[in-house]
């Protein structure tokens, strides 16, 4: 199958090595990988930012460089959610309604991407560690993603997985939220780690860097031993 790989622009400027890491899991699945180097954003932090138009011209690009039929699997719910839901409130009753449509329902979240779409849930990872994992709000309530992540977790040789109290509450990141509400932010973030620090866990893990950013710059300011970690990291360990 072959496989356009969107990295979004945080992941590429701040995370690399889980957009290398993805792509090693889905060649293991026996995927073609392609990247086009022309990709930059979704569009997604103008668009929460209130700047519309902006947000638009950026889509745009966005449905340039992803048109054709291949399917596009991102690292990040977050921007998965937003092309699905919200390009056609950008692009209503415009000529490129029918290409949003299509983009929307070829794009896929990574996990969701290897069990719904592959039917693979076990890629030989194995990691002696106890952990819990984070559902994004982005990931649970506009992807519809649950089973999907702990179904590939249950399949680390070693893993432990516990769930967390109020395993469904926002971590308080947000995108533009964190920095108008940062109180408010960094008390959901505060929340978010007191309940993955009580379930014993030595990892955070989620679908999505962004939230655990957010909940490892507040766990390395409070000087926390717990440490946060992407799927496709936790995938490829012990290789």
């Amino acid at each position: 199958m072959n496989v356009q790989l969107f990295i979004p622009c945080f992941v590429d400027q701040l995370y690399p090595a889980t957009a290398f890491n993805m792509i090693k899991v889905l060649e293991k699945a026996g995927c073609t990988v392609s990247y086009n180097q022309n990709q930059t954003c979704c569009g997604q932090p103008a668009f929460n930012a209130g700047f519309w138009d902006q947000s638009k011209e950026v889509c745009s690009k966005f449905l340039e460089d992803f048109k054709g039929s291949d399917l596009v699997v991102a690292p990040s719910a977050s921007c998965v959610g937003f092309i699905r839901n919200y390009y056609t409130k950008l692009f209503d009753n415009s000529s490129a309604h029918n290409k949003v449509k299509d983009l929307a329902k070829r794009t896929y979240e990574f996990s969701e991407f290897l069990v719904k779409v592959l039917g693979i849930q076990e890629f030989g990872a194995t990691m002696n560690a106890t952990a819990t994992y984070h559902d994004s709000c982005a990931g649970l309530r506009e992807c519809k993603i649950k089973l999907e992540p702990r179904q590939l977790l249950a399949n680390v040789k070693g893993l432990q997985l516990t769930e967390m109290h109020d395993v469904e509450t926002c971590c308080g990141f947000g995108g533009t939220f964190a920095v108008k509400f940062e109180p408010i932010s960094l008390a959901m973030g505060e929340q978010k780690v007191d309940n993955a620090i009580a379930t014993g866990a030595e990892y955070i893990i989620s679908t999505d860097l962004s939230c655990l950013m957010h909940l490892d710059g507040y766990i390395r300011n409070k000087g926390y031993s717990i440490k946060t970690m992407h799927l496709a990291d936790v995938l490829v360990s012990g290789w």
